[in-house]
């Protein structure tokens, strides 16, 4: 009998000092010029991690997110880098920790914004158009249905919160005065290519990718470079189309099926997170399995 895959809350490597732990990632410094970037089985919703980490969940998001810079580097750099995890975890038991949820990357500078596209109505942009019409000071035509597919995707940037802050969708606008036109329109058109050459990909392969969201960093030249993580169930909305619907919120292969079950709860959406139930663990591991399966076809 398969045993289930073991539940990595965070980590706690001796040989390599930590930089940060983030929502869901714990990096560590790997000399002067490269990060190891380790994903947990964390949960974050709503901008809260939660306490119960799903099984596998990082495992998952390394596979995809790798799948994913190797198929897009075309397009634009990514973090990427030639150092096997051998060589930049010598030590055996803390290399064991983190084998199949680590990545060695490139250290660069973060741009403090999510670059986040949209192709259908859904989520906080549905909210945002029934109330006014408008998603990130973004006019879209009138009379649209939840989960439809808008006429073009649109880039609906918000600000990187720290742990435990809520990120702000923001106007265009905003990231112009924080970056600089040049690069606030690099990325506005580089996320929007990206997003359609993957929406096409995984409409092959039976997923409609309803918006998700790109993290962008600078090297040594100042040059746009796609960091962190890409169109992995944490950082998009995933569809089975045989299963969608206009009008409906459908059923997808990412954590949205986690933030249905909260929003069934008297919870003010602050820490600490609730406990989430077995069976909600489970179902939301098979979820990121799946969606690893359709994409990556492991």
């Amino acid at each position: 009998m398969t045993q289930p895959p073991a539940r990595l809350y965070e980590t706690t490597l001796q040989s390599l000092p930590m930089v940060r732990r983030g929502k869901v990632r714990d990096i560590y410094a790997v000399g002067d010029d490269h990060l190891l970037i380790v994903a947990t089985d964390r949960l974050s919703a709503f901008d809260v991690v939660l306490p119960d980490p799903v099984p596998g969940k990082g495992a998952v998001l390394t596979r995809v997110s790798s799948f994913w810079f190797r198929r897009l580097r075309s397009i634009i750099p990514n973090h990427m880098a030639a150092v096997p995890l051998a060589d930049a975890v010598p030590d055996r038991a803390d290399r064991d920790q983190v084998e199949g949820r680590a990545v060695v990357v490139r250290r660069l500078r973060p741009l403090p914004v999510e670059a986040i596209v949209r192709g259908y109505l859904s989520g906080s942009g549905w909210k945002d158009y029934q109330r006014s019409g408008v998603v990130c000071g973004i006019r879209l035509p009138d009379g649209l249905r939840q989960a439809e597919q808008l006429p073009e995707p649109i880039y609906t940037p918000s600000t990187k919160a720290a742990v435990g802050d809520h990120d702000e969708n923001v106007a265009f606008d905003v990231t112009v005065e924080a970056l600089g036109q040049p690069l606030a329109e690099r990325l506005r058109a580089v996320s929007l290519q990206l997003y359609r050459e993957a929406a096409a990909y995984a409409a092959s392969r039976g997923i409609i990718i309803a918006d998700t969201k790109f993290e962008f960093g600078l090297d040594e030249n100042d040059q746009a470079t796609l960091i962190d993580e890409a169109l992995t169930p944490d950082s998009s909305r995933f569809w089975p189309a045989s299963e969608y619907r206009v009008g409906t919120s459908p059923p997808s292969f990412d954590k949205q099926f986690v933030r249905d079950y909260l929003e069934t709860l008297d919870w003010d959406k602050t820490a600490p997170g609730p406990r989430l139930p077995e069976e909600i663990i489970r179902k939301t591991a098979a979820k990121y399995r799946e969606a690893q399966r359709l994409l990556v076809g492991e």
